[in-house]
């Protein structure tokens, strides 16, 4: 029952708009049209999220990214450990965050899109990366175990 309610209260959360440049200002300057979220704004987004027991989201990932897990630690104010959770199996969280199609993706099968809006999860993406970069705590991944082929920076150039 109280799990029924705290579902219905997160589905009344509407999705919250990405702020961007006014237009009389980007004809101006080269900068990003969408600024990103706030801290509060991410926040409210992410607790939109109903954290289903089958997460269609992350088989509808191409890198299977835990994304109602890093979505949680966004509500809880774990920015920090939100980016290192999508680190874990993407290595460029801000540009996925602002270029994959998203919405052609792990939101179409958001369960709070089969009534309305999904959650925002590349707003989140992006937002989650920005903040890291921004405080400085930038983790970098650890590299795979060798594999046997080598890295194109070990093949010696070919002759003219």
């Amino acid at each position: 029952m109280e799990t029924e309610i705290k579902k219905e209260k997160k589905e009344k959360i509407p999705r919250q708009k990405m702020p961007e440049q006014n237009p009389g200002v980007r004809i101006t300057n080269f900068e990003e049209v969408p600024l990103g979220y706030s801290e509060e704004t991410a926040i409210l987004e992410a607790r939109r999220c109903i954290q289903c027991k089958k997460p269609g989201c992350i088989a509808g990932c191409p890198v299977e990214v835990r994304i109602p897990e890093f979505i949680q630690a966004i509500a809880d104010g774990n920015f920090i450990e939100a980016a290192h959770i999508l680190k874990e199996t993407n290595s460029l969280p801000a540009v996925c965050g602002r270029v994959c199609p998203q919405e052609e993706q792990c939101e179409q099968v958001c369960i709070l899109g089969k009534k309305g809006d999904p959650v925002a999860v590349g707003r989140l993406e992006r937002f989650a990366a920005d903040y890291e970069r921004a405080t400085g705590e930038i983790s970098l991944p650890e590299p795979s175990a060798p594999n046997g082929k080598r890295s194109p920076s070990s093949v010696p150039d070919l002759p003219d």
